[in-house]
């Protein structure tokens, strides 16, 4: 006879998901353990289980968001074997198009302006991507300057793009895009 097992504690890593919901929402002071709990339907005791407080959740957030924006995007893009621009292009949508890591990365972003542990953070990420487009974009281009250069400009494009407001003509936004991006990857256009 099978027993039925009831989960007594609300698992660590649903209060980091819901407090990465929360932070992609409403920034870092949306992150409160009370309306958590709410969310989760649970009390809040068992958070101090697994947190010695809410700065204890913000990091162990942060380094959820850093793991999954980086190692596991460059894991699963790896995992699906293509060229160098090709492995750019998954990458930057694995990233920076999904309804999961794109607001999470766009709070962090604006929490760094106020926070300088949360900037450094931001920047040790930004600087494992911004290796990643130059070992790929130097598989193509030989000159360090304009290796530089065209990743500087693929990672701008990929952030930029979500605050620019500007129309394009009689071009949509994802033909702007696509363009942009074979210009930046030296590819024909599509």
């Amino acid at each position: 006879m099978g027993h039925i097992r009831f989960e007594t504690r609300t698992p660590r890593d649903r209060w980091i998901e819901a407090g990465l919901a929360a932070l992609a929402k409403g920034g870092p002071d949306a992150v409160r353990v009370e309306a958590l709990a709410k969310r989760l339907g649970v009390t809040k005791g068992g958070f101090y289980g697994f947190f010695a407080d809410r700065a204890a959740l913000l990091t162990a957030m942060l380094d959820t968001w850093e793991r999954e924006s980086t190692d596991d995007v460059w894991e699963r893009v790896n995992r699906e074997g293509h060229d160098p621009k090709s492995l750019i292009t998954r990458a930057g949508l694995l990233t920076f198009s999904t309804d999961r890591l794109l607001p999470i990365d766009l709070a962090v972003r604006d929490w760094a302006r106020r926070d300088p542990a949360v900037a450094e953070r931001l920047r040790r990420v930004d600087d494992r991507r911004m290796d990643l487009l130059r070992q790929m974009i130097g598989t193509f281009c030989d000159d360090p300057d304009e290796v530089e250069a065209r990743s500087v400009l693929a990672f701008c494009l990929l952030i930029g793009e979500h605050f620019l407001a500007a129309g394009h003509g009689d071009r949509t936004r994802d033909q702007v895009l696509r363009r942009a991006g074979d210009i930046i990857l030296d590819r024909e256009p599509r």
